[in-house]
């Protein structure tokens, strides 16, 4: 049995003492090394986990990913005027309304499927079929809806497959615009709680070790998978920083649930707000220097469960697991 464990933080000089003013802006993601290290921090965290064969699958489409994102695939970028005007504008300049997605993305998922198929056992197998024979149309569609985060009619089978498709085109496009435009192309803009290259949510944060970075924490865009910075202990929804608590899990012995007076010292927290009661999870590499939002993420679904039963609603998402119904019969899961 899990317990949850509380500690409230509102010390405004703590706060203070965490803004690392010569910390960077933006970390661009490692286009070599991201979804590698990701499928391998996911069978790591597979090992012994109830939802073994969900992250085992996982880390098969991560594996999937890599190969797919090495791909010489091209496709249009945005045009440098678009750019300058998002930057004025203080805007994403790659959010899906802005930017209209080349159709090579449907080439990423079709690689992406392929890869996959061969290791799938007999559920997301059919699912995986289901979405070769799908037309454009359907896909495009099923990319609309989770993209803008609209739950009505969403697959909920097919939405991981697709999302590991989308991630991958825009972690290219990010890419590929930043070599291109170093000066233009990403900067600060005006809502915080977004993602400065494509507007897309954070799935968490993760608090860095080394160099400049030590002690700073970025929020981890679920699509194009950039991180941009955020000072410690302020609600990533809200920006408030006078009621933070902090959740985590802690194995039980048996004993009743307790709260610890000292801050948790797990790697994986939820940090929920009083104020607008909304909660991200931050990821500590002082913690386990091998972190990954996305994976230790959905290997922390219990901490969801249970912050949610505080009374705290999840601000962000994760393409990799969704929790809601949509309308249309969804196919079964992976």
């Amino acid at each position: 049995m899990a317990d949850i464990a509380t500690t409230k933080v509102l010390s405004p000089e703590e706060i203070a003492a965490r803004q690392m003013a010569d910390a960077p802006q933006l970390r661009f993601a490692a286009t070599g090394d991201l979804f590698r290290d990701r499928e391998t921090r996911l069978r790591q965290l597979a090992a012994g986990h109830a939802m073994r064969d969900y992250l085992i699958f996982m880390a098969d489409l991560c594996a999937a990913q890599h190969r797919a994102l090495q791909a010489d695939r091209q496709h249009p970028l945005p045009p440098q005027d678009a750019l300058g005007d998002a930057a004025k504008a203080g805007v994403p300049p790659l959010t899906p309304t802005l930017h209209r997605r080349d159709a090579a993305w449907r080439d990423d998922l079709r690689d992406i499927l392929a890869d996959v198929l061969p290791r799938a056992a007999d559920a997301p197998s059919q699912v995986i079929r289901a979405l070769q024979a799908a037309d454009a149309e359907h896909l495009e569609r099923q990319a609309d809806r989770l993209l803008n985060g609209v739950m009505l009619g969403l697959d909920l089978g097919q939405a991981p497959l697709i999302g590991a498709a989308l991630q991958v085109y825009w972690t290219r496009l990010v890419a590929r615009t930043q070599h291109a435009y170093p000066d233009l192309a990403f900067g600060r803009i005006d809502d915080g709680k977004v993602c400065p290259c494509c507007g897309s949510l954070p799935v968490a944060s993760i608090a860095r070790i080394g160099g400049t970075e030590a002690g700073s924490r970025y929020l981890h865009c679920a699509l194009c998978q950039t991180e941009w910075h955020m000072v410690r202990i302020q609600c990533a929804h809200c920006g408030s920083g006078k009621s933070i608590v902090y959740h985590e899990v802690e194995a039980s012995s048996g004993d009743a649930p307790r709260a610890t007076v000292e801050p948790p010292k797990g790697a994986v927290r939820a940090e929920a707000c009083e104020d607008c009661h909304h909660y991200l999870k931050i990821m500590s590499m002082d913690k386990d220097a091998f972190v990954d939002p996305v994976a230790d993420d959905l290997a922390s679904v219990t901490l969801d469960l249970l912050t949610a039963d505080a009374g705290f609603q999840r601000h962000g998402v994760n393409f990799m697991l969704l929790f809601g119904a949509g309308d249309e019969p969804a196919a079964s899961s992976p």
